[in-house]
């Protein structure tokens, strides 16, 4: 199902009917500091963009609610129209308040709104996929999605959204969304040191179904591990470089949405991911979140 890619490290994989490459490209980090407001480089954040396309990933992952509407404005303004290989992943279910925070958004009414919202930014008459972020903050929290998931299952039948996925969810609430319509991905927090999901990872994978998991990099305090750090060091690489390739390592469904503001840090990333891991490797790492 998922054909190898010569030119990205990981290959591809398939989103239902959308194929992308497994190390994609996450546009959080491209708003100003908090996800909030502009870049400090407007023109910076513009050439990243391009040079995601031109390296060839066609998955890049943002929300409306990134700026909120910077990021999605952003991907408008440097490559719209769109190459049509390329697949934009969006997030609804979240809204932001003056302090930064993330209050959520998931009445019917809010979610129809985001979806036009993201729509309009966007410049895309559908969206490839949407991902229904639940929980907080602070990760996942138990509750049924059936009114959130059902409305966004509805706007699918009208045609405004192609495939669905859920984010900061729990298994139970994976589970629940197949009884409503079909899931192409799941977004989660894992890494190497945070693996609740592993159990998670190896069910979706039996399933063709993606698992993409943000802050693959620790999110805003860095993975410090002294067993990485050693890895690292006698591969002559960074810490982040080992963590990344060990997250495509760890399953052929997991797809890698790392986000710089950076062409270099780009660059960095892609090499890194590609790294070639022994099984002496693999074997140490795997101790970590032990």
């Amino acid at each position: 199902m998922n054909a190898p890619s010569p030119s990205l490290p990981g290959g591809t994989w398939t989103l239902g009917d959308l194929t992308v490459t497994r190390f994609g490209y996450g546009a959080m980090q491209l708003a100003g500091p908090g996800v909030m407001g502009p870049p400090a480089d407007r023109d910076g954040a513009l050439a990243v963009l391009r040079e995601v396309v031109d390296f060839g990933i066609t998955h890049i992952d943002t929300a409306d609610a990134y700026g909120p509407r910077v990021t999605n404005q952003l991907i408008r303004e440097a490559l719209h129209p769109y190459p049509e290989s390329l697949h934009i992943v969006t997030k609804v279910g979240a809204t932001r308040d003056q302090q930064g925070g993330w209050p959520p958004a998931r009445r019917p009414e809010q979610l129809r709104r985001a979806v036009h919202e993201n729509l309009e930014a966007l410049g895309l008459e559908a969206l490839d996929v949407v991902n229904l972020r639940l929980g907080n903050a602070a990760g996942p929290q138990p509750g049924s999605l059936a009114e959130p998931f059902e409305t966004l299952a509805e706007l699918q039948q009208r045609g405004l959204i192609r495939h669905l996925g859920v984010s900061n969810a729990t298994a139970e609430q994976v589970a629940e969304a197949q009884t409503i319509a079909p899931i192409v991905c799941v977004q989660n927090m894992y890494n190497l040191a945070y693996r609740r999901d592993d159990e998670l990872i190896d069910t979706l994978a039996g399933q063709g179904i993606a698992y993409v998991p943000f802050f693959p990099l620790g999110g805003f305090t860095p993975l410090q591990s002294a067993t990485l750090s050693a890895v690292a060091a006698r591969m002559n690489a960074t810490p982040m470089s080992v963590a990344l390739a060990w997250l495509l390592h760890r399953s052929p469904n997991i797809l890698l949405i790392p986000g710089t503001s950076s062409t270099t840090h780009l660059r960095e990333n892609l090499v890194g991911a590609g790294l070639p891991l022994s099984d002496k490797d693999i074997d140490e790492l795997e101790k970590i979140s032990h």
